[in-house]
């Protein structure tokens, strides 16, 4: 679960930087990427990272609250 969450969270960060470029720039990464909106790799990205913000809003909500982006450690007490 905590691989997943990462990717999503990175997805969703890209998501939210595309949006902003949009908006500022008028520039669409993922569009210039792929050449154009609609094409079958801008709407398999554009889907993963609705994807992605759909799994961090329910993720919280199966783990009770928490939001996992690390593995449990266990830490040594120095005395």
């Amino acid at each position: 679960m905590i691989i997943a969450n990462l990717i999503s969270y990175i997805l969703v960060l890209v998501g939210a930087l595309n949006w902003g470029m949009y908006g500022l720039l008028n520039f669409n990464l993922v569009s210039s990427i792929f050449a154009g909106p609609r094409n079958v790799g801008a709407i398999i990205t554009y889907t993963l990272i609705a994807l992605a913000a759909i799994w961090l809003i329910i993720s919280p909500i199966l783990t009770n609250g928490a939001l996992k982006l690390q593995g449990n450690r266990d830490v040594e007490k120095v005395r």
